[in-house]
């Protein structure tokens, strides 16, 4: 079984700087009061639920591209994240706010072809399926 992902989970993007906390916001989203919010595949909020990763380091971002006279030079931009699709994969069976749990092997990609991973699942005694 997997842990699933809950607030302060660590996660990063392949053309990030480095790890970010998640943010998760507590709508009914725990399933005991000890616990931090756990995430739903639905938390891909830029800025909310997933923080910018420092430079962006994507050639797909055009933010990342200035001209140096006639000829385009690669300078990396700050960060923003833009996820395309929920968090995948999901919980099959365990679900909060009808939707299924984020997992510690989910991922999601920005537009800008960064693939946003989990590196920390922000705990380690809830499992999920």
């Amino acid at each position: 079984m997997a842990k699933c992902v809950c607030s302060g989970a660590k996660i990063k993007c392949s053309f990030g700087a480095g790890p970010k906390s998640m943010v998760v916001l507590p709508l009914n989203r725990t399933l005991t009061a000890n616990t931090k919010p756990i995430a739903n595949i639905l938390d891909v909020i830029p800025f909310l639920n997933i923080p910018a990763f420092g430079q962006c380091k994507s050639p797909a971002n055009p933010m990342n591209w200035k001209m140096a006279g006639p000829v385009p030079v690669f300078v990396p931009s700050s960060c923003i994240p833009i996820p395309v699709s929920p968090w995948s994969p999901g919980a099959k069976k365990t679900k909060l706010g009808n939707q299924p749990v984020v997992l510690q092997n989910s991922k999601t990609m920005c537009v800008w072809a960064g693939s946003i991973t989990v590196t920390d699942p922000g705990q380690k005694k809830i499992d999920c399926n």
